[in-house]
């Protein structure tokens, strides 16, 4: 995706697991909601991933606008759902992130839901590569790709971060409309496991920011804790005690989940713990745990400066912004 046409992949697009097939390049837009037009939501040193990411000095997040996913609770449905964000040119987009990389020191750059523009993301770590710069690069994405692509994203990404969201064929169904999930996510995990190990160093502190490896999420969904449950146990089956795992609590109903009339509280406290007990139960070694969700990493992108509270102001300010009509 970096030869002569970079942007090749756009015109029969089959990126991620829709594989819908538009030519994106010629305005059509995928199931993500988006066309070949790059199109960010915001650019910032951000504190709220795990400490292994964040670090002391931040992590260097880019969220992109729309997703493949489209899961209706998603905490991003300003840009997942919505698609608030700026239009952005290759070299604009360069800019902001050395801007980013010169300003905050972050310690890595961290792409959000990235399939749908990975021949954007592959140029700018061919040409961020070329210049010099060191800084891993994170896949941060819900789980939800083509087990195919694994190997390609692993010729840039230095760490992937997946969500592992459904064990449950019938939620996944009902949430993002795609039955498949467990299988796909399953086998993209492994193939990054494969290619990248567990994410090491671990250090929970975050004194030492991780360089490389896999890192799994799963977020408690409110009354699904079986769901969880399966999850936990096919991640202990398939990759055992040491495999670096978030656990998180921070669910939010979201305007979609009002709705829809599903998922329409937070997690309880003892759902939560329902679910902690099972992962000390199973043995996992290398875990995150959520004991106090903030809302100061509760985004608002239509705060363009200032999306999250707890960070400091976003580099990417005064673009055009605009939704997908």
């Amino acid at each position: 995706m970096t030869g002569p046409r970079p942007w090749a992949a756009y015109e029969t697009c089959r990126l991620c697991p829709r594989e819908c097939g538009v030519n994106r390049l010629a305005g059509q837009r995928g199931r993500c909601g988006e066309t070949a037009q790059l199109r960010v939501a915001s650019i910032v040193a951000h504190f709220g991933e795990e400490p292994p990411i964040s670090g002391r000095r931040g992590s260097g997040t880019i969220f992109f606008t729309g997703c493949s996913s489209r899961c209706f609770f998603c905490q991003n449905w300003q840009i997942s759902l919505e698609h608030e964000g700026s239009a952005l040119t290759m070299d604009r987009w360069e800019t902001l992130v050395r801007r980013l990389l010169v300003d905050h020191g972050v310690h890595n750059l961290n792409f959000v839901t990235p399939d749908h523009f990975w021949p954007h993301i592959a140029e700018l770590c061919r040409r961020l590569r070329e210049a010099g710069v060191q800084v891993p690069f994170l896949f941060n994405s819900s789980g939800y790709q083509l087990p195919s692509m694994i190997p390609v994203y692993g010729e840039w990404m230095d760490i992937f971060m997946p969500d592992f969201k459904f064990a449950d064929r019938d939620l996944a169904e009902a949430c993002m409309g795609d039955r498949r999930y467990p299988e796909l996510a399953l086998q993209s995990l492994q193939k990054m496991v494969e290619a990248k190990g567990f994410l090491e160093p671990w250090d929970p502190s975050g004194a030492t920011p991780a360089r490389q490896g896999v890192l799994v999420r799963h977020l408690v969904l409110p009354g699904e804790v079986e769901n969880s449950r399966q999850v936990l146990r096919l991640l202990r089956q398939e990759f055992g005690r040491f495999l670096p795992l978030s656990v998180m609590s921070q669910f939010r109903p979201t305007p979609y989940c009002w709705q829809r009339g599903r998922l329409t509280r937070g997690v309880t406290a003892s759902e939560y713990m329902e679910v902690i007990e099972l992962v000390q139960e199973l043995g996992f070694e290398n875990v995150l745990i959520q004991s106090a969700p903030s809302d100061d990493f509760l985004p608002d992108f239509q705060c363009v400066e200032r999306p999250f509270k707890g960070n400091p102001p976003a580099v990417l300010e005064g673009e055009d912004d605009h939704r997908a009509e």
